[in-house]
């Protein structure tokens, strides 16, 4: 059973920093592809930053300069680096990723959530 496992999230001052990862653990051959995605209390879930498997990113305008994703293929590992932190940056954060499974075929999950919390 492969499952995406996230850490890193936390309480922080604004203007602090924050590391989020994703590791997928089980049996797989790689990680392809992963997001990052935020849902603050009320609101929809919002994407926040993506990357291919080219590793090309993609960042809402929220976030672009603050924010850089990036992944490990050793480690089968995706990372959510987040810089000066706002108070509005607070929210659940999923990451989920396209990963290739010992079965050879392609799938995607979802990690169980990690809270983020901006506040002085």
């Amino acid at each position: 059973q492969v499952q995406l496992v996230e850490s890193g999230g936390g309480l922080v001052q604004p203007g602090g920093s924050l590391r989020l990862s994703c590791a997928a653990t089980g049996s797989i051959f790689s990680i392809n592809a992963g997001a990052w995605y935020r849902q603050a209390p009320g609101n929809q879930r919002d994407l926040v930053a993506t990357i291919t498997s080219l590793d090309i990113t993609n960042y809402a305008d929220s976030v672009k300069g603050r924010f850089t994703i990036s992944r490990d293929t050793a480690k089968n590992t995706v990372f959510l680096q987040m810089n000066n932190l706002k108070p509005e940056d607070t929210a659940v954060y999923y990451c989920t990723a396209d990963y290739l499974g010992k079965d050879w075929r392609t799938h995607q999950g979802w990690g169980q959530g990690t809270q983020v919390t901006v506040s002085s």
